[in-house]
């Protein structure tokens, strides 16, 4: 039974603490989507809020199975999440085999993905914040060049384009000063006019695209052991599912053989004694 205990609670709190995860991450998406204006981006890969939603939920579901299957030994909530779990996984190895075969596909699929992001930049707060963030962390500018900002309304490079930012690309794309301790906004005004030389010297002309690349092969132990991580994660929360499922049935099952014996001992415990009297009172006679 001790086993069976330790799997039973490593099972919830393994579930428990990823419930809470799921729940913060979609009280965190329904707030940036409340707090957002009626008119923006509403498209799953394009709106962070609404991705942060979704998947969130997903996350909440699950772990409910898991958490309330683990606690209350309900062997069909139990079974529910050890299905969903391998279905995941199996997605997963799937996605990683197709993405090694196809390379070239998910590659340009990838990039129609960045450039509609990069047009719809200005729409939506939360896009423009993750746009930003990828081209500071991993210092690159639009998808393939700098010069893919001039796909975006409010940089596109033409005389007819009121915007002062014309020709320009954001602030996130400018190499950073040492000791800056002023942001500087306007440092990617005209730079599309530039040469990549030139320009080179004031943002990062190569493109997002490439730069996440270079630091996926340049991180390569990193993102291998976070990938065997999440997997080895799910193998093992797969495992303590399936233990208890194992256990469960083992004491159902030991239940219902010993349940004629104790019907028998229930049965002798009333009649019994009513015999054992009436031998008392033959013997004496």
């Amino acid at each position: 039974m001790r086993g069976y205990r330790g799997i039973k609670y490593t099972l919830f709190i393994c579930c428990y603490v990823f419930w809470v995860v799921s729940a913060i991450l979609t009280a965190v998406g329904i707030y940036g989507k409340i707090a957002k204006e009626k008119d923006v981006v509403d498209t799953l890969t394009l709106d962070p809020a609404l991705l942060l939603i979704v998947v969130g939920s997903a996350m909440f579901l699950i772990t409910f199975l898991g958490c309330f299957g683990a606690l209350r030994n309900t062997t069909c909530l139990l079974k529910m999440f050890l299905g969903i779990l391998v279905a995941v996984l199996l997605l997963q190895i799937a996605a990683g085999v197709v993405g090694y075969l196809f390379t070239d596909m998910v590659m340009e699929r990838t990039e129609r993905l960045m450039m509609k992001a990069i047009v719809r930049y200005r729409e939506d707060r939360d896009l423009e914040n993750a746009i930003d963030f990828i081209q500071k962390k991993f210092r690159c500018c639009g998808v393939e060049s700098y010069k893919d900002w001039s796909r975006n309304v409010y940089f596109e490079c033409l005389d007819t384009n009121p915007s002062l930012e014309a020709c320009g690309v954001p602030f996130s794309c400018c190499v950073g000063l040492q000791n800056q301790t002023v942001l500087n906004t306007m440092c990617g005004y005209g730079v599309q006019q530039l040469e990549e030389s030139s320009a080179g010297q004031d943002v990062f002309t190569i493109g997002c695209l490439q730069g996440i690349t270079l630091w996926a092969k340049t991180n390569l132990l990193l993102v291998a052991g976070l990938t065997a991580g999440l997997l080895l994660l799910e193998v093992c929360m797969i495992g303590l599912a399936a233990g208890q499922i194992s256990w469960i049935k083992k004491v159902q099952q030991l239940k219902n053989e010993d349940a004629p014996r104790r019907r028998s001992e229930r049965k002798d415990s009333y009649w019994y004694p009513a015999f054992a009297d009436f031998n008392d009172e033959c013997n004496s006679e």
